[in-house]
């Protein structure tokens, strides 16, 4: 049953997240931990509700597994599930979680969880991962639930919270949207047309530019976008960026 979240719920949900580490790392960090989790969440659930649908059409187990990884392969031991049963070593789990997806989807999320230490006990215990799962497990973030745009938007909201919580690092990622949408409409983007991002930062840029293609009826599979950004969990924002705003062709080099 669809529990659709409202934009405000949404956002409410993903900053509650961050709070549960406040006081625990630094303001700077909560985004190598908070965005990982919620893509890997959000993945899924997305692969679950792919699955239920196909299984309800069909009763084939085979086939629905099928089509639930054509949009992006989530391997039995790294699902949302298995890692919030696992008891102990969550930072071990997760981190094999990611690299089993990234594995399983070279092409499309190779890096896409970023480089953070998810085994380094000291700052990140296994309290600290379990609560964190446990917040995320609210709610499903499944496609009819949190659609692309509304997600997208809420991993926008999140961006700039931490950029505001971050005070002066925030300029290593983030620059201001209004800004942003401004650049993209002066640029006067073309379908067809390559768009290229040497500062790309969490892809904002990038992304403004597709809707602004779209806004002008171009048809955005046709547009090329790629992006170059110095610091990797940057890029790796980025990345999940573009995929939670339902975007699946680009190209974002880190370094």
């Amino acid at each position: 049953m669809s529990n659709h979240l409202s934009q405000k719920e949404l956002e409410s949900h993903l900053w509650g997240a961050a709070t549960l580490l406040r006081g625990l790392i630094d303001a700077s960090d909560y985004k190598q931990y908070i965005f990982p989790l919620l893509f890997f969440k959000r993945l899924s659930d997305v692969w679950d509700e792919d699955y239920d649908q196909a299984y309800a059409e069909t009763d084939d187990d085979d086939y629905a597994r099928a089509t639930a990884d054509d949009r992006f392969k989530v391997p039995a031991q790294a699902h949302w599930g298995i890692i919030r049963e696992t008891p102990r070593d969550l930072g071990r789990a997760l981190l094999n979680a990611f690299q089993a997806i990234e594995s399983a989807n070279p092409q499309r999320l190779q890096g896409v969880f970023g480089n953070a230490n998810w085994t380094d006990k000291g700052q990140m215990p296994d309290a600290t991962l379990k609560n964190l799962i446990e917040h995320f497990s609210k709610h499903t973030l499944s496609l009819a639930n949190v659609p692309e745009d509304e997600l997208g938007n809420g991993y926008e909201y999140l961006i700039k919270q931490f950029a505001d919580d971050s005070g002066h690092t925030a300029q290593e990622f983030y620059t201001n949207r209004t800004l942003v949408h401004l650049m993209a409409q002066m640029l006067e983007p073309q379908a067809g047309e390559t768009i290229y991002d040497p500062t790309a930062g969490t892809g904002g840029m990038l992304i403004s530019c597709l809707a602004e293609v779209k806004r002008r009826g171009g048809d955005t599979r046709t547009t090329g976008l790629f992006g170059q950004e110095l610091i990797t969990i940057t890029a790796a924002i980025a990345r999940m960026n573009l995929v939670l705003h339902g975007v699946s062709d680009f190209h974002i080099a880190a370094g």
